[in-house]
């Protein structure tokens, strides 16, 4: 089995954080962007610092 690591994806809209979870769980990009929009929406904004922090944490791809 291959080693997979979360790392943020060249396919970028902001920072790659979206399309890196996507290429690690083998979902479509545009299905889970779409999904963190709509979790961040209803959850009060909290996926706005989820996402800064995975911005943060999870390393470039490389």
């Amino acid at each position: 089995m291959a080693d997979k690591k979360l790392t943020k994806s060249s396919n970028k809209v902001i920072a790659g954080v979206c399309g890196g979870l996507a290429e690690y769980f083998g979902f479509d990009y545009t299905i889970t962007r779409l999904a963190y929009a709509l979790l961040s929406i209803f959850t009060a904004f909290a996926g706005v610092l989820i996402y800064i922090i995975l911005w943060i944490v999870m390393p470039n791809k490389g």
